[in-house]
């Protein structure tokens, strides 16, 4: 989930095809998770091929990745790796909170509480290696770009919208921003409609978020974002009881940092903030990547999708033609700017 700092942040409306052209470092793990929670039966049954496997994240993988590359967007995905040990309460509780509602959504189910049951259903949500696996054959089949990063997935793409080497970093997290991401797209979906707690479903359009705005509108530093998140409360740590968004950066304005916090006595510094605050401002990053769009690779993406899953041919060779004249018209249009 990441801290949350919405009710200070205001993004800038973006249109999909505003990114054409442009390199996009996209959050897998966030990217699958929204595909596992929104694309089930009415019954919270999620999407499954014929052999009773769930499929619901790599339909939703090849068609999002599909239309991108035909509007002309340039989508590299990255995998989270090892997580900060830090990270191991966040991740107990969301174990047993999955746990819960899978308990919860068979009794829906039983009941005849359908509404219920979707909801429950959403909230079970879980990520396999099985389906990890399956996800990165299908991009390399596809010919998107793809790295796992040595620790936190956000760290490592906002390293590389930092380096330059993509326009900016994608996910519903805000902790790109804490990361140092000068760019964050948000909202990266065609729907137009996002799944929130309780199950309600709600209009959403893409945004820009820029991390200098962001930071001149609350008159602080990134590092000073930093230390407000840290009184919050992040992934790494419990926030301060009592303490929202809005507190926390009016205490960080007027003292400027967690020590002048402590020294002053306005609040209980969490304990080991000094390692939460490196993870986020010195953070485990690889230079080892390379990115480039070769093309799809069609007897590839039909043995993924259509061999494996039992996809239908006609349907997966049409979305497959749309991507080679798309290509091809590109191919051409580079070729008339030499003329």
């Amino acid at each position: 989930m990441g801290v949350d700092i919405s009710a200070l942040v205001q993004g800038t409306p973006l249109r999909l095809t505003d990114l054409a052209g442009k390199a996009v470092a996209i959050d897998a793990f966030n990217t699958l998770y929204q595909f596992l929670t929104t694309i089930r039966q009415p019954d919270g049954t999620p999407l499954k091929g014929r052999d009773g496997r769930v499929t619901s994240h790599i339909s939703g993988m090849f068609h999002r990745s599909a239309a991108l590359l035909e509007m002309g967007v340039k989508p590299v995905f990255v995998f989270d790796g090892k997580p900060p040990k830090l990270k191991a309460r966040t991740l107990e509780i969301r174990r047993q909170a999955r746990e819960t509602a899978e308990r919860e959504w068979k009794a829906a189910v039983e009941a005849g509480d359908l509404k219920k049951a979707l909801t429950k259903a959403s909230q079970s949500t879980r990520l396999d290696d099985g389906m990890i696996s399956e996800t990165k054959s299908l991009l390399d089949s596809m010919g998107v770009p793809w790295l796992v990063a040595p620790s936190e997935g956000e760290a490592q793409i906002s390293f590389m919208a930092m380096r330059g080497d993509v326009w900016a970093g994608a996910s519903q997290d805000f902790d790109c921003l804490l990361f140092g991401t000068p760019t964050l797209v948000r909202n990266l979906t065609l729907s137009k409609r996002r799944r929130v707690a309780g199950g309600r479903t709600v209009e959403v359009e893409p945004e820009l978020v820029e991390l200098e705005r962001v930071l001149a509108g609350m008159q602080i530093t990134r590092a000073q974002l930093v230390d407000m998140s840290i009184l919050i409360g992040t992934d790494f740590n419990r926030g301060v009881h009592g303490i929202g968004p809005k507190r926390a950066l009016k205490i960080i304005q007027e003292l400027n940092s967690l020590e002048g916090v402590a020294a002053a006595g306005r609040a209980e510094v969490p304990e080991g903030y000094t390692d939460v605050r490196r993870i986020f401002l010195e953070p485990d990053v690889t230079e080892q990547y390379s990115l480039g769009w070769p093309g799809a690779n069609d007897e590839g993406v039909r043995k993924v999708l259509c061999d494996g899953h039992g996809f239908s041919v006609d349907r997966v060779d049409s979305i497959l033609s749309r991507l080679r004249k798309t290509s091809k018209s590109r191919s051409q249009k580079s070729l008339d700017s030499w003329g």
